[in-house]
């Protein structure tokens, strides 16, 4: 599903940020994205969500190299990748229900098409009595649970996580991780989660993409 050759990245005139990453990422898989803090990880993660193209090297998703590809291939192929941020990002204006249904809407669809499936969404993450509710008044956990609704609601086939748990305690990092390993079960999602928190890597045995200096190993 995504694959790097001797993946490069500079900013500018710059040194190099990423070097020589050479690595694959199976369809279905879940794979943590760990490293010091400044080792390339929101760098790797902005290549992999296709808001960066590298400075050299090739990158493959869903089989197309990026490089071959129009503006609005690329647009096209970012609807199958969704993205959590650590921030939420929720619209302050919006209730949690308009929040999570806006993907949708900005794909055109009438709210009839899909007003079921975010009412069901929303009950699975466990927020169907906080539908109405607006952002200002959801607790952090509420919040993040609404942005991975929101990452989530039109099925993408890559779902990126950036640091999704620094925000919140660690009894409910924990809970959001199993809310990203039930999310790879159930519908088949190929997750990064990218974290520095050590106590989750500890807790959880998927493989781990490491990050130092630049610089890429994977520890399954």
């Amino acid at each position: 599903m995504i694959e790097f050759s001797d993946v490069g990245l500079r900013y500018g005139n710059g040194p190099e940020i990423l070097r020589d990453l050479t690595f694959a990422i199976e369809p279905g898989t879940f794979h943590f994205l760990t490293g010091p803090s400044g080792a390339g990880k929101t760098s790797l993660l902005r290549l992999l969500l296709l808001s960066l193209k590298p400075t050299r090297g090739r990158v493959t998703m869903f089989g197309e190299d990026v490089a071959d590809l129009s503006q609005d291939a690329l647009l096209q192929m970012r609807r199958h990748i969704g993205i959590v941020f650590q921030e939420f990002r929720l619209l302050d204006h919006l209730t949690t229900y308009e929040n999570v249904a806006l993907p949708l809407r900005v794909l055109g669809q009438a709210e009839g098409e899909y007003r079921n499936n975010v009412t069901e969404l929303l009950e699975w993450v466990g927020l169907g009595e906080r539908m109405d509710a607006f952002p200002s008044l959801l607790s952090g956990g509420e919040k993040q649970r609404a942005a991975i609704a929101r990452a989530v609601i039109a099925r993408p086939k890559v779902l990126l996580a950036d640091e999704p748990t620094g925000n919140v305690d660690p009894d409910l990092s924990s809970r959001l991780v199993h809310l990203f390993a039930e999310l790879n079960r159930t519908l088949g999602m190929t997750i990064i989660l990218a974290t520095h928190e050590l106590p989750l890597l500890e807790r959880f045995s998927y493989p781990r993409m490491v990050l130092t200096k630049g610089e890429l190993e994977i520890h399954e």
